[in-house]
């Protein structure tokens, strides 16, 4: 059952679910679409998260009233056709990654807390099929769920300063590829050298919630190859 709440004269968050699910991802991704496509001359931005999607709007092009209603027509529209968003999956995409040390500092620790071997991590994080459920915190950066129970970790007691672009990490049950450089809190255990946020393409980043992520692991040749970069700064 979709419900909606204002929060400010200008904002509202429509609700999908209570509890976090992979299976909302394509139904909010869905639900975003139809608003950017319907609406794109009255809406500021449409944020999706795990549960939720926020709303900012022109309040001089569209009142609460009306957006509230266009959504609510939707919802009935999609229950009365049948034709659950759920069911409808979201691309895939195939990023390379080498799990290394030198590219994943917190590889060992994540292999040492759950007793297991570098590559046995390695092996459980690139096996999943990663559904898309928020893109947030930083342009491109894709909540990835849901991480094997074999290799779940908290993020690190103290973030790190700097954590390069394309660090693939892992924070207790979701993992992330950072698309830029930035600080960071999550266990990094390797890095992807593909590019994944460019304000001069369209579309900037190639993910959308609902998408899928498949992660293909790499050798260092072919890390270094494809234009990944060995850090050497990690603090």
């Amino acid at each position: 059952m979709i419900r909606v709440e204002p929060v400010s004269e200008t904002c509202l968050i429509v609700y999908l679910g209570e509890q976090i699910d992979t299976q909302l991802a394509p139904r909010i991704g869905h639900l975003s679409q139809y608003l950017k496509e319907h609406f794109s001359q009255s809406l500021v931005e449409v944020i999706p998260s795990y549960t939720s999607l926020f709303i900012q709007y022109h309040p001089c092009l569209m009142t609460y009233h009306t957006l509230h209603t266009a959504i609510m027509q939707y919802a009935d529209a999609m229950q009365q056709s049948g034709s659950e968003p759920s069911s409808r999956v979201g691309k895939l995409i195939t990023l390379p990654v080498f799990y290394h040390h030198e590219v994943g500092p917190d590889l060992p620790i994540v292999a040492s807390q759950h007793g297991l071997s570098f590559n046995q991590v390695a092996e459980a994080h690139s096996k999943a099929i990663y559904t898309v459920c928020a893109i947030g915190f930083a342009p491109g950066f894709a909540f990835l769920a849901s991480v094997d129970s074999l290799i779940a970790t908290p993020r690190r007691a103290e973030p790190r300063l700097k954590i390069p672009a394309g660090s693939v990490g892992i924070a207790n049950e979701q993992t992330a590829v950072y698309p830029a450089d930035s600080p960071g809190g999550w266990q990094i255990i390797g890095n992807c050298p593909q590019s994944l946020f460019s304000p001069q393409q369209q579309p900037m980043t190639p993910f959308e919630v609902g998408d899928r992520v498949k992660f293909q692991p790499i050798s260092r040749d072919e890390f270094l190859h494809q234009g990944g970069v060995i850090w050497p700064h990690w603090k």
